[in-house]
């Protein structure tokens, strides 16, 4: 079966009910998709599928054929600029595993939504868990982000 991702066609010869994320990570060598929990709670693994944020540890292969898989590599480019660069400017990332999730849902939001409020970052990230604790500073950043896009 193939798979599209971040506008490229690979080929995946695993069982069609195996998770994207193990697709990704052990067969494509695309990592920046982390394993956190396994059960979609927690958002390290977070990737757009046809533009809508997923969790991909909770789809399978066989769901993800014939669609757009984005991970952090494949935003667009302003978009990666603008939130990388918030992210490194304020300090955001302290260990850093769940950081490409945050981004991920942070363009998804900012795609939605170009002036959120502090209420509205809250609850687009409220299902991506930092242990660092680092939430003021994304939010921040998110802020930051949108008033460069």
């Amino acid at each position: 079966m193939n798979l599209t991702v971040n506008r490229k066609s690979y080929s995946f010869e695993g069982s069609p009910d195996t998770p994207l994320l193990w697709a990704l990570r052990d067969h494509l060598d695309i990592t920046s998709v982390k394993f956190g929990c396994g059960e979609g709670m927690c958002g390290a693994c977070s990737a757009h599928v046809d533009g809508e944020l997923k969790r991909t540890c909770q789809v399978s292969c066989s769901e993800a054929i014939g669609k757009n898989i984005t991970t952090v590599a494949g935003l667009p480019a302003q978009v990666a600029r603008a939130l990388k660069t918030a992210w490194l400017e304020l300090d955001v990332a302290q260990c850093g595993y769940c950081q490409t999730g945050m981004i991920m849902a942070a363009a998804d939001l900012l795609k939605n939504n170009a002036n959120p409020t502090d209420d509205e970052i809250n609850d687009a990230m409220n299902k991506n868990v930092c242990r660092c604790g680092t939430y003021g500073r994304i939010r921040k950043a998110i802020h930051l982000a949108a008033t460069r896009l």
